[in-house]
């Protein structure tokens, strides 16, 4: 992996972390990409790393597309080839879970979901569940950007200072949550997260440090 980059946009930046990864010796087990991932040049690329991965497969064509495979009512595992031009394809391992809406939304009947795999071991009804976790992980990354401490300081040293404190606040947050507003129930916990949403305990410590250090609210300007 060199530094310049003669593949599309998506490979490219695949390219460039997973070189930062292996700079840094973390040796990749399994990958969750976005749809956004979805093209040919990324596929092959990464079954020719020999990378185990997992992403969702765009939902396009009717005839000769992903949405082919969209019928029955249980979920299964087939093959796909993307063609787009005559030397330019990619063969690949497409997992097709089917979900019952059951009302959910105001949706009702099965909802296909289309996934992309390469080495994955893993149970086709566990797929949906195993994919889902990576959004525990995007959320998290919203959450922190909410009490994230804004700077135009350029040192990396404080401004992964401040990423930190971002994070251990939203881990308070949700300890909070777990411990004090909840309450267990058969087969799961109930959390009144409406109740205390994380902007409020942000406004809680602001109101406590301000009582404690004072905040300023006005300047005089001295007389002479």
């Amino acid at each position: 992996m060199g530094s310049s980059c003669l593949l599309p946009s998506t490979s490219c930046l695949l390219n460039y972390l997973l070189a930062e990864l292996e700079s840094l010796k973390i040796n990749v087990k399994k990958l969750y990409l976005d749809r956004g991932f979805f093209n040919t040049p990324v596929i092959r690329w990464l079954q020719a790393l020999d990378i185990p991965f997992m992403m969702p497969a765009i939902k396009t064509g009717k005839k000769g597309g992903i949405k082919q495979f969209f019928k029955g009512r249980k979920s299964y595992k087939t093959t796909h080839t993307i063609t787009r031009d005559k030397d330019d394809l990619v063969t690949f391992d497409l997992w097709i879970v089917c979900k019952y809406r059951k009302g959910k939304r105001k949706k009702h009947g099965v909802q296909y979901l289309a996934y992309v795999t390469y080495k994955i071991k893993i149970n086709l009804d566990y797929i949906y569940e195993d994919y889902r976790k990576r959004f525990g992980i995007e959320s998290s990354y919203r959450l922190k950007n909410i009490c994230r401490i804004r700077t135009n300081n350029k040192n990396p040293v404080l401004r992964l200072l401040f990423v930190g404190i971002s994070f251990l606040l939203v881990n308070i947050w949700v300890n909070i949550l777990w411990l004090r507003i909840s309450r267990k129930r058969k087969g799961s916990r109930l959390i009144y997260r409406t109740l205390f949403v994380l902007k409020q305990m942000l406004t809680f410590l602001s109101q406590a440090i301000q009582r404690k250090y004072k905040v300023l609210e006005s300047i005089y300007i001295p007389t002479g």
